[in-house]
Formats: C-alpha cells, sequence, structure tokens
C-alpha cells in the first residue's frame, strides 16, 4: 500500500511537472524594449543614412523588420497621445488622453494629462512628482503582460519627460521614473513606491546631468559635412538663454548657469542619461532574467530629440547631430542587450509618437505656401463676435489643441444656444487665412471633407475631453507668429503622422512592408508576439508581416 502510494505522488509529482513545463514552454522573448524616439519623422531613418553606423539605425533596418508607412489615426499629434496610443493600440476617443493638457469639459478643468494631486513625489520635494496613469481611461500593453503573467513580468517606464515615462508603463507598473531639471535627479511618486530604490539612489549620486553638462556640445564630425542641414547661424533656431547666437560649439558649462540642469534635456546628453538609466534598470532589476521564466517589458522614450527639434527645428545642424549621436547611443544599448539578456533573447520595436514641420518661415522663404494662425487674436476676436451676438464676455475658453473649448457654465447659466454658437464660431473661423477646415465634432462624420481627415478628427474627439470644433489648417501653417523659432507639431499631414516602426529580435524576420499600418497597430502586434490578450480598448490589428514566417 505504501508503495502505490509513492507510485500515486510519483505520478501526480510527474503530471504536475509535465504541466508546469508546458506552460513555461510558451515561446517568448525574455525582454521585450518599447523604444519611443520623440519627434522622429519617418523620413529621419534615411535623411542621414549614409552617414550612420552598422550597429544602430543600419542594424534596426538590415536584420530588423521595417513598416515604412505607418501613420498616427488622429488628430492632434502630440506627445501624450502618441506614447498612450502606442502602448494603449487606442485613440482619445477611448483612451482619454486628448492633449498633453486637456480641458475637462463639465467643469472647464484645465488638466495635465498625467496630473495626479492625489500622490505625492518620490525622490523630490517638488510637484514634479505627483504624476501617475489615473488619466488613462484604458489598459496598456505592458498591463496586459502583467495580467497574463499574474503579475510576475516586471514593467518598468523610463524618460526625462514625466509622461513620456508613466503612459507607456501602465497602471500597474513596477516603476516609473522621470527626470527632474532642478535637481538633476531621477524621480518617481508614491503611485509606484514609497522610496526610490538604491540603485537608483546611487544613480542620483553620480550627478551624471552635472558631468554632461561640463562639456561643449560641438559637431561629431567636421561642421562641413552636414551637408543635409542649413549653415548653422540662421533665422529659424531659438538660442538658450545667455547665448548669442544658435551656433557650435554650445559651450554647456556656461549656458548651464542659466538654464539650469535642464538644459541637458535640449542636448543630445539627455539621449546618453536616458539610456544610462536604462541600462542601470536592465542591471539592477535583473530585465529579461526573471526568475518566474516570464517576459519583462521596459518602456524607453528619448525626450531630447523632441526638445531639440522644437528649439532648432528639422533643418538644423543639431538635428542632424542629435541623430548621428543617437545612432552611435543605440547601437552601444543594442550591444549591451545583447551582452546582459543575449542577443536574439529580447524583442525591441523604435517607433515616435509624432513627427514634426519644417519652420513655416523657412518654407516660405524657399518659396512655398506656409504660415501661422494667430491663435491668441483668434480667440479675441472670437470672442468679441459672439458677445455682440450673445451678449456675454468669453463664452469660448480656449483653442487648445486646435479645438474650440466653449464655456459651458457661460452658456447654461445664461440659457444660451449651445447649436447656434458653434455655427456662428464655425462661419467666423472658416474666414481666416490658413484654415482649411472648421468641424464640427458631432457631425464630422457627414463633413465635407477627406476621408482621411474625417477619420482622424472622430478618433481624436472625446466628448469629455476634447473641444467642440476642430480647427484644421493648411498644409504647412501652425498656431504661431513670424516670431516663432524651431518647429512644432500637432496636424494630420505627413510631417505629422507618418512616423518609423522598426522591429529587431526575437521572433522578428528580416524585411519590410510598404502597406500602410497604424500606430494603433502597435500593442496588438505585440500582444500576438507575446501570446496574451490585447489591451481593453484596443482598435488596432496585428501586423501579419511582422508575425508571418
Amino acid at each position: 500500500m505504501k508503495l502505490k502510494k509513492l507510485l500515486f505522488a510519483g505520478l501526480i509529482l510527474s503530471l504536475f511537472s509535465s504541466t508546469l513545463a508546458a506552460q513555461e514552454s510558451i515561446p517568448r522573448p525574455k525582454l521585450v524594449v518599447g523604444l519611443m524616439v520623440d519627434q522622429m519623422r519617418w523620413d529621419y531613418l534615411y535623411r542621414f543614412y549614409d552617414r550612420y553606423g552598422d550597429g544602430g539605425f543600419k542594424r534596426l533596418l538590415n536584420d530588423g523588420f521595417s513598416c515604412e508607412n505607418t501613420y498616427i489615426p488622429y488628430v492632434p499629434t502630440y506627445t501624450a497621445i502618441g506614447h498612450s496610443t502606442v502602448y494603449t493600440g487606442s485613440v482619445p476617443a477611448i483612451h482619454g488622453i486628448a492633449g498633453n493638457d486637456f480641458i475637462i469639459q463639465q467643469t472647464g478643468q484645465r488638466m495635465y494629462c498625467t496630473q495626479d494631486n492625489a500622490v505625492t513625489g518620490v525622490g523630490t520635494e517638488g510637484t514634479a512628482g505627483q504624476q501617475s496613469p489615473r488619466n488613462l481611461l484604458t489598459s496598456t500593453i505592458t498591463d496586459q503582460l502583467k495580467l497574463a503573467t499574474n503579475f510576475r513580468s516586471k514593467v518598468i517606464g523610463i524618460a526625462i519627460k514625466d509622461r513620456g515615462g508613466i503612459l507607456p508603463a501602465g497602471h500597474f507598473a513596477d516603476a516609473a521614473y522621470w527626470f527632474e531639471g532642478s535637481s538633476g535627479n531621477w524621480i518617481s511618486s508614491t503611485f509606484y513606491m514609497q522610496k526610490l530604490p538604491g540603485w537608483v539612489q546611487d544613480f542620483n549620486a553620480r550627478k551624471l546631468a552635472e558631468k554632461y553638462l561640463s562639456q561643449e556640445w560641438n559637431t561629431l564630425y567636421p561642421i562641413d559635412t552636414y551637408v543635409q542641414s542649413v549653415e548653422d547661424d540662421n533665422s529659424y533656431e531659438a538660442t538658450f538663454r545667455g547665448e548669442q547666437a544658435p551656433v557650435f560649439p554650445k559651450k554647456l558649462d556656461a549656458l548651464v548657469k542659466d538654464n539650469g540642469l535642464g538644459l541637458i534635456s535640449t542636448t543630445p546628453f539627455g539621449n546618453t542619461l536616458t539610456l544610462d538609466l536604462a541600462k542601470a534598470a536592465v542591471q539592477h532589476e535583473q530585465l529579461g532574467r526573471n526568475r518566474h521564466g516570464v517576459p519583462d517589458f521596459l518602456c524607453v522614450s528619448l525626450s531630447s530629440t523632441d526638445y531639440v527639434g522644437h528649439q532648432f527645428s528639422v533643418n538644423a545642424i543639431e538635428v542632424e547631430d542629435m541623430y548621428l549621436r543617437l545612432d552611435a547611443e543605440l547601437e552601444a544599448f543594442f550591444a549591451y542587450l545583447d551582452k546582459t539578456v543575449g542577443k536574439g533573447q529580447y524583442t525591441l520595436f523604435l517607433t515616435a509618437d509624432h513627427g514634426a514641420s519644417h519652420n513655416p518661415l523657412f518654407f516660405m522663404d524657399k518659396r512655398g505656401n506656409a504660415g501661422y494662425f494667430d491663435e491668441r487674436n483668434a480667440l479675441a476676436g472670437l470672442n468679441a463676435l459672439l458677445k455682440e451676438q450673445f451678449g456675454q464676455e468669453k463664452i469660448i475658453r480656449s483653442l487648445m489643441n486646435y479645438q474650440v473649448h466653449l464655456d459651458y457654465d457661460v452658456i447654461r447659466s445664461n440659457d444660451l444656444d449651445e447649436e447656434d454658437i458653434k455655427e456662428a464660431a464655425i462661419r467666423f473661423l472658416r474666414t481666416m487665412e490658413g484654415v482649411a477646415f472648421v468641424v464640427d465634432m458631432e457631425k464630422a462624420g457627414s463633413s465635407s471633407i477627406p476621408g482621411r481627415i474625417r477619420e482622424r478628427i472622430a478618433n481624436g474627439y472625446n466628448p469629455r475631453r476634447s473641444g467642440c470644433i476642430q480647427i484644421i489648417l493648411d498644409p504647412q501653417w501652425y498656431s504661431g507668429s513670424p516670431r516663432s523659432r524651431g518647429t512644432t507639431h500637432g496636424t494630420w499631414a505627413s510631417y505629422d503622422a507618418h512616423i518609423p516602426l522598426v522591429w529587431m529580435g526575437w521572433g522578428i524576420p528580416h524585411g519590410k512592408t510598404n502597406r500602410v499600418t497604424h500606430m494603433t497597430d502597435i500593442a496588438s502586434t505585440v500582444a500576438a508576439l507575446l501570446r496574451i490578450e490585447e489591451p481593453n480598448g484596443n482598435i488596432g490589428s496585428p501586423i501579419m508581416e511582422v508575425l508571418d514566417h
């Protein structure tokens, strides 16, 4: 009898072990790395291609799989929305992140995308730490990985921008870290933890921001070889405080006195600092070496490309130099992952949250059509017109995000007709130079505008957080004035909405597709690769060319 019991126990143990082995034999990468390059236009993959080394962007293109025609399917095209959409597979109409800032329509409260006054900062005494993903209404692919592995996977988000680290990492992340310019430290919030891990404290103690800002930013190569850019001293670029002209070399050790440690964000060394922390996270959190045998997820967003683009514009030597330096940084980062996680053991995708326009003044100087939409004067003129017609001051709160935001308190308390107000506003805005279309959000589906734009308006409209009217400008027109320097983004046009999407590593074939794909397809492709459920607001589809091999 005792022998039978032992045999039976052995059989049960064998069956349990076999079941466990079967569960653990699901083919998956050890680590997924989502790499967002903030403000990276698709054409940057090729504009500087002949100057890239073999191990960075060229490795992605030559070893990985490139989705050459990936588009953003909504307006407006801003950072917080892009990061949210990549990781949720959804759009503002569903995931609720309607801008970097948006207005809660019923109360008129202006809300920052990751604002959370219920939490406090960790590693900081200031308000920069009062951030969390609570405003994001849907789950992320990182949330779904947590759910699929019963929270045994590790998920960490890292970016200089708070929104770039927080929104991709999702609601269930182990940590998100962002950079505080006033202190030069990486910080977090009590949404994730009560104190910074020892390794992050040690990292901050190294004072790397100060170290990187103690040098010059000069061009990586002789300046006369930067033939893809305009002359160094030009009228399209902004200067740093304390700088006489936006030219090389930039003496960062002197400029930091007027600009603070946050200056690093607008230099290539902000990317260096971010990837330094990413490598430290891989090392100290043992990412890709999960003791439970499940995949981990590292979300990295490189914010400095956006800061440099905004300040200097698409055609600047500073931007070309930024990408040549980033190429070398990526080569080193990929080599680090090869060494620590194992070449072919991790899956990485590189994409962007949006692109960027040429500086409108530059475009006009080259005899192209471009211009500036004076948002401040438009708002003043619109409110003056509505006061004359409806007898009330400031019926329009804002034209933020190229949308008309009504003051519903004024409308309700004075028993005004919202439809009449909208019709009057639309008529006025249609007369303004540079305005292509003005669309009542609730009637976008039946409006006489091109289908692609109509769909993007609908996808970007969240009734609780978006304005009731969408303004679509002519190509190369932006909110600003001829005094504006650098560049910006936010429109439906290809320079803002055509983004890179390149995959590399475990489970990824070599190749490319020119079929149109969308930012919303990324999360469902990762879900299919990991064999987990897609995010709960997902509207995208797996990119089969990435998976079929």
